[in-house]
């Protein structure tokens, strides 16, 4: 889209953001209601695999939602937030900064490109 020069980089960046955070909030909506069906058969997410998150975001609390953006681990950590109850301002607040930092950074260095 940037490249194209047919948006500008804030219109990217707000939109992208919106996007991405509310994707994170489905996820950390998910971890608030997922433990009820974590003995099921059909759970998507294996047992190990489940108390790992668990465990690294108790290791690393709250802080480790600034890397949210990250591909792969990024939706783990924020269906754990859910998991384990970090209250929602808080959640929206990290997460929002994560997202609109990354997206910032993705128009800058685009932008400089062109």
């Amino acid at each position: 889209m940037l490249l194209t020069e047919e948006y500008a980089a804030p219109v990217f960046v707000a939109v992208a953001s919106v996007g991405n955070v509310l994707g994170s909030l489905l996820n950390w909506i998910f971890g608030r209601g997922i433990e009820r069906f974590r003995s099921r058969r059909w759970f998507p997410v294996g047992e190990q695999a489940m108390d790992r998150a668990q465990e690294l975001y108790r290791r690393y609390g709250r802080w480790s939602l600034l890397a949210s953006w990250l591909p792969i681990v990024g939706d783990p950590i924020t269906v754990a937030a859910g998991v384990l109850r970090e209250p929602l301002p808080t959640f929206l607040l990290l997460v929002t900064v994560a997202k609109v930092g990354r997206y910032i950074a993705i128009a800058a260095a685009t932008t400089s490109l062109v």
